[in-house]
């Protein structure tokens, strides 16, 4: 970390400094014309060449999905700030020199995410006051030499940062956008019924257009779920169903885009159009007709021209805030629909494998079997004790209490094309206990491993 710092430190040191520069202007401005001041800016700020370093770092590993450190940093800084004030005609150059810094802040990383930075929040709060030492010049003096002065400020400084921000006070600094559903879990099911297009335009030289539809929902990753392909018609009709996790309604998008399909070229784009989650009513189907556009930016000149319209109906069904019900003595039990349903999300967190071991290679990948779906974590390379914290997500029509799902761990190896592959253990989880209780959060021993582990939650939540 303090070999990254280093060599990260020219780039921090300027955007931290400009940070600061934005972010005085407004308090300088805030004292001219008063006092007699004419102006206030900084002369020199540079927070030199050395930085920060760790001195040590105590970590506390959590089951749940955060990561809470608590490092030693030690400042001894070759900082040059002067301030340069203006009153009246007259220049008063003020100097901050040898600054020092120990400090023991408790940093959280929450939640973890599979994807780069690895974490979604950085919480920071001091566990003690920091020890903050400085000398500060006035027109070529120590001002800080002034008998009691010195006590005095640093005191005052060390009190009021640790009035701020001493444990359990935190300052949140969030690091991935949360619209981006990073870090979102799913509140709902959006049904999506793609009814037909009318009046599209002809892309073919000697026949009409092959039209289908390709559909997505903002800030996911997952691949896009397109309609069949209808041949030589401007006016196709589909009546196709489709669902979709949504993460965040009130920010996500249902993306519709139309294409022409063509058997050698690059299928040629017939238009697109949006609809906003946040116009849809819970359990109610609403029902869209939508003018085809080239793009969505509002000042193509091509959007003007006719594309034809496409037919949509959407349906947003929220996710129960209470998937279980108990009877009389307590004990849980399946809730389902009035009408017999039950339908929902299983939500399943393959979080990390321990003890793991190859005969010929170990680099881990742990690959989720449910109802024919399989889905799998990304590869790690040579550890026998691999952390992927990968979620994956199974919509079914109706509670799983008879299913089981099937997790298998494996290793893979690149180049050679036989023996690539090997199983490192696997493991079947009935699922009755996670429809009757919510939740699991469990580790299992993996079958056919001599002492392999695998760390499992899943979640079951119901429409």
């Amino acid at each position: 970390m303090n070999k990254f710092i280093f060599d990260m430190w020219p780039f921090l040191d300027k955007a931290i400094c400009k940070h600061i520069n934005r972010a005085t202007r407004p308090i300088f401005d805030q004292y001219v014309g008063q006092y007699g001041i004419e102006s206030i800016e900084f002369g020199e700020l540079t927070l030199g060449t050395l930085p920060p370093t760790f001195q040590g770092i105590k970590v506390y590993e959590m089951l749940e999905k955060e990561l809470v450190i608590e490092p030693v940093i030690r400042w001894a800084s070759t900082s040059n700030v002067t301030v340069n004030v203006k009153v009246q005609s007259f220049e008063v150059t003020v100097q901050l020199e040898d600054l020092h810094i120990m400090l023991t802040p408790r940093v959280i990383l929450k939640s973890l995410v599979p994807s780069f930075p690895c974490f979604a929040n950085l919480c920071v709060s001091l566990m003690e006051k920091p020890r903050i030492d400085f000398g500060l010049k006035l027109l070529c003096g120590d001002v800080m030499a002034i008998p009691g002065l010195y006590q005095y400020v640093q005191d005052q400084l060390s009190k009021q940062i640790s009035n701020l921000y001493h444990w359990p006070k935190v300052i949140q600094i969030p690091i991935l956008d949360g619209a981006s559903g990073a870090t979102k879990k799913p509140v709902g099911i959006l049904h999506v019924k793609v009814i037909r297009a009318l009046n599209l335009l002809k892309m073919d030289f000697l026949g009409k257009s092959d039209p289908y539809v390709k559909m997505r929902l903002s800030g996911e990753r997952l691949p896009s779920k397109k309609t069949s392909v209808k041949m030589s018609n401007l006016n196709p009709e589909w009546n196709e169903h489709f669902r979709f996790i949504v993460k965040d309604p009130d920010t996500q998008v249902l993306e519709l885009h139309m294409f022409d399909w063509e058997k050698v070229k690059m299928h040629d784009k017939l238009g697109m159009q949006v609809i906003p989650l946040r116009l849809l009513t819970p359990y109610e189907s609403k029902l869209f007709t939508l003018d085809l556009v080239r793009s969505m930016n509002p000042n193509d000149p091509q959007n003007k021209k006719n594309r034809g319209k496409l037919i949509v109906e959407l349906t947003f069904d929220p996710l129960r805030e209470d998937n279980m019900s108990s009877d009389a003595e307590g004990n849980a039990s399946v809730r389902r629909d009035a009408d017999g349903g039950g339908g929902g999300v299983l939500l399943v967190s393959v979080e990390n494998a321990e003890d793991v071991e190859g005969k010929r290679h170990t680099n881990p990948y742990a690959e989720v079997l449910f109802r024919g779906e399989r889905k799998k974590t990304k590869v790690i390379r040579k550890t026998r004790e691999p952390r992927w914290s990968e979620e994956f997500q199974f919509m079914v029509d109706e509670p799983p209490v008879e299913d089981k799902i099937h997790i298998q761990v494996k290793s893979k190896r690149r180049g050679l094309p036989f023996r690539n592959k090997e199983s490192l253990g696997h493991v079947n989880i009935n699922l009755v206990d996670v429809v009757n209780n919510g939740r699991i959060n469990e580790k299992y021993h993996l079958i056919n491993s001599r002492n392999g582990m695998i760390h499992v939650e899943i979640k079951w939540s119901t429409v």
